[in-house]
């Protein structure tokens, strides 16, 4: 027995985050032998003074200890924060959050976490039980009509094999163009529709004077190369045709130096805030001595930073006639903010107000690199999941947790990551977590899962290495089992452009290569195709319950459930082989995909995984 752990339900029968309103019970066990004379659930809402409340004896637990309970309703969102007192004759102790989460008597222990969000907190519908597939739009697909450059200092290319240029070009990065379009894009639709993929996350289509056009331009502009607002619109329309939806990129921290609002060099007509501090975008920007001493994004002088709380930025961004309306108006079905833990709360507030006011079920995702429910961000703490801001957030604590856990076949960090996010997040966001392995921002799947480590390698090292055969082969193994996970852990998995066909590649640049097409690697393809057909005939992957099943070994074994559809997901990334006890329902069951078992033990040997559908 333990004195609490709050993933097993005799202790705590409510496993994730309440709503407002919502009641659980929390229950310690004591030795008898303490002589426990009363308990207190000692429990605070973030920032506040702590309330302290009776527990009361519930009985025995076995033959040695004894139950304390109290029954606690959370009346208002927020982050509340709990340990638990007890008193024994003439002394007493408390119980805190021990390493593996479960309690511990010790003075300066951790306290455990209760996530209380607002009642009226929905996420759309139509993201839950989907997969994402996210597109980096100057290297997915040209259309028919060819490439469009309508720009005179930007490098074409046509070497599409190769990689992006690592270095600057005359003395300038990040200019080399391979001409992707959004017709292209409309073209591979049914591409798309093989692989389920039921939304497009695109990065960044607005103008902007860099290939990865996260310096804005003009956010009321497409991209030239990209294509003309017809072309976006007639992308939405025929991608809804085909059941998918389209999310974008909103880069709203910081925008380019060459851009209408800041316009160093004079490319547009009009008054930037570099070029006259009568300019109206002026009071956007933060200047120490105009013009040319500003606040930049992380000191990148080429990224003026804005003034998210200027109240014409916001009426900008947010208005009734605003950019965030205009492009949902447009097609677009949600958007993803970039650095969203660098967009304060004042603009995170109004930008969920506009967008829910144009289209209720339009999806907002933030980029948030932890646990976003506890993220402290400029010495405060955020409120991104309680209701009122983001949808859901990129889930790098799931990426890292099944990476690091195919790579090295240890399972506790995996579990302990898992099973934290579980309980943090309210449930309406974990159901719509972009579930990723490898983004734009990071070294692609089947290279992180098999590569040399390029912990603090330059790009020239970078450029030099990539996969051997062997390095190869073994990622493909272990992409199997790391996109086995993501496709059936709570949340929406997510597919960057090309890690289907076995693409790889380390940091930006190298990641963010031409869709190779003519190398696309067939089992891999297939692969995923068999795991769209898997996530589209199972509801409980949509919106069901994670359940750890007991493992001999590092393997890892888990049932999604939610009303009659049941799922078992079992696999063995670690050398040695694993046995798994199965629950009665699935004894000798056929499994939908790998290994069967034999009847009530499902043994794994290394690489081998087990999906078993009720």
């Amino acid at each position: 027995m333990h004195f609490f752990d709050p993933k097993n339900r005799k202790y705590k029968p409510v496993s994730h985050a309440l709503k407002a309103g919502e009641q659980t019970a929390l229950r310690i066990c004591m030795p008898r032998d303490f002589r426990c004379e009363s308990a207190r659930l000692v429990i605070e809402k973030d920032g506040e003074k702590a309330a302290k409340l009776s527990m009361e004896w519930g009985g025995m637990c076995g033959e040695h200890h004894e139950w304390w309970s109290v029954i606690w309703k959370a009346h208002t969102a927020g982050l509340y924060w709990y340990y638990f007192e007890y008193s024994v004759p003439y002394s007493g102790g408390v119980i805190t959050k021990g390493a593996d989460g479960r309690g511990v008597i010790n003075e300066t222990g951790e306290k455990w976490q209760i996530t209380v969000y607002q009642k009226q907190f929905q996420t759309p519908d139509w993201m839950k039980g989907g997969i994402i597939y996210q597109i980096f739009p100057d290297r997915f697909a040209i259309g028919k009509g060819g490439v469009r450059n309508p720009y005179d200092d930007r490098i074409v290319r046509t070497d599409y094999e190769n990689v992006p240029y690592w270095g600057p070009v005359n003395g300038v990065y990040n200019c080399d163009y391979f001409g992707g379009n959004l017709q292209g894009i409309e073209e591979k639709l049914p591409y798309l529709k093989e692989l389920g993929v039921t939304c497009i996350y695109l990065n960044p289509i607005f103008e902007a004077h860099s290939n990865h056009r996260y310096n804005t331009a003009d956010y009321a502009k497409i991209d030239g190369m990209l294509g003309t607002e017809a072309d976006f619109k007639h992308l939405c329309a025929a991608a809804k045709k085909a059941g998918i939806h389209i999310i974008l990129d909103g880069v709203f921290s910081h925008v380019g130096q060459d851009s209408i609002y800041f316009n160093m060099y004079r490319r547009y007509p009009g008054e930037g805030a570099y070029n006259s501090q009568n300019s109206p975008y002026y009071p956007w920007f933060k200047f120490h001595r105009w013009p040319d001493d500003y606040e930049s994004w992380w000191g990148i002088k080429l990224l003026p930073e804005i003034k998210e709380e200027n109240e014409s930025f916001l009426e900008y961004i947010c208005g009734e006639n605003g950019i965030a309306r205009r492009w949902l108006r447009a097609g677009a079905d949600g958007w993803r903010l970039d650095v969203a833990d660098e967009l304060p709360d004042v603009f995170l507030d109004r930008f969920r107000a506009a967008v829910k006011a144009e289209k209720k079920d339009a999806l907002i995702l933030g980029e948030v690199w932890e646990d976003a429910t506890n993220k402290i961000a400029y010495s405060v703490r955020r409120r991104y999941l309680l209701g009122d801001q983001l949808d859901c957030v990129m889930n790098y604590p799931f990426a890292d947790a099944i990476i690091r856990y195919v790579r090295e076949g240890d399972n506790t960090a995996f579990y302990r990551v898992v099973e934290e996010i579980c309980a943090n997040y309210p449930p309406e966001a974990l159901h719509v977590l972009m579930n990723h392995i490898g983004t734009h921002d990071t070294p692609r799947a089947i290279t992180a899962l098999a590569g040399d480590d390029s912990t603090g390698k330059g790009r020239e090292w970078q450029n030099a290495h990539s996969l051997n055969k062997e390095q190869y082969a073994l990622g493909v193994k272990r992409l199997k089992l790391a996109s086995l996970l993501q496709y059936t852990l709570p949340g929406v998995p997510s597919i960057y452009y090309g890690d289907e066909i076995g693409m790889q590649g380390y940091s930006d640049p190298f990641n963010r290569a031409f869709y190779d097409e003519k190398n696309a690697n067939k089992e891999l393809l297939a692969w995923y195709q068999a795991l769209g057909k898997l996530r589209a005939q199972s509801p409980a992957l949509a919106t069901g319950t994670f359940e750890r099943v007991a493992c001999f070994g590092d393997g890892v074994c888990f049932i999604r459930k939610h009303r009659g559809s049941e799922m078992l997901v079992a696999l063995n990334a670690s050398a040695h082989t694993v046995s798994v006890e199965l629950p009665p329902a699935y004894e000798g069951v056929p499994a939908a995909l790998g290994k069967s078992p034999k009847g009530y033990l499902l043994k794994l040997k290394s690489m081998e995984y087990s999906v078993i559908c009720l």
